[in-house]
């Protein structure tokens, strides 16, 4: 399985238009722009892995589909009236309430029973500060490499920061603070490399702390 694909598609940034085309692949002339036959996400993924992350923001037509692929391990083509066969397997994750958003009418509860045959719960990074250093080590590789073409290191006072922050977008927005610092530095990423409002939320716990102090 280690050579086998994976293909990882986030729901949320498909326009829910284009949702179903991306996914499932469309025929030539299946609507205005589609000047050819082209596959999908799901063709991509044949024989391995497709993590469809933000899944809660999935049109209700993908998501009928979507049960279908999952029931019947099938798919048809956006402009076509042939099924053919798919062997994937299937991960989806979302930062959504799912169980609410199936009393709103906005997801469909028989697809949802189909992808949580195993459900893991992941609590979000503010219950699990103790990651935020190997996260942070892991982003710093990443971005490191991608932009200074060597790997950096952080100061104990900025790792301090960002361990004391509560993380209102998770693992996204301490990756993409992580990216920033990276860029802005010329070395060590340091307190000067992070955002003014870290800085600013640290301070005003400072100022905090010496009231009660006195």
């Amino acid at each position: 399985y280690s050579r086998a694909p994976f293909v990882a598609v986030n729901c949320g940034a498909i326009p829910e238009n284009l949702q179903e085309a991306d996914l499932f692949g469309y025929i030539k002339d299946a609507f205005t722009g589609a000047n050819e036959n082209r596959n999908g996400f799901f063709q991509a993924a044949a024989g391995g892995t497709l993590f469809l992350d933000e899944i809660g923001n999935a049109s209700l037509a993908v998501q009928t589909k979507l049960l279908r692929a999952l029931q019947e391990k099938e798919i048809t083509k956006v402009g076509s009236r042939k099924s053919e066969k798919v062997d994937i397997r299937i991960i989806a994750a979302t930062n959504a309430d799912l169980q609410e958003d199936i009393q709103k009418k906005n997801f469909r509860e028989d697809l949802y029973y189909r992808l949580t045959v195993v459900e893991i719960d992941v609590p979000p990074l503010r219950e699990r500060k103790s990651d935020i250093p190997l996260l942070t080590e892991k982003f710093l590789q990443k971005y490191g490499v991608e932009y200074k073409d060597r790997l950096l290191r952080i100061s104990p006072d900025a790792l301090n920061i960002l361990e004391r922050y509560n993380w209102p977008g998770n693992i996204r927005e301490l990756g993409n603070i992580v990216q920033r610092a990276v860029i802005m530095t010329d070395g060590l990423v340091d307190v000067n490399d992070l955002p003014d409002f870290l800085k600013f939320q640290i301070d005003i716990i400072k100022i905090l702390f010496n009231i009660i102090q006195i």
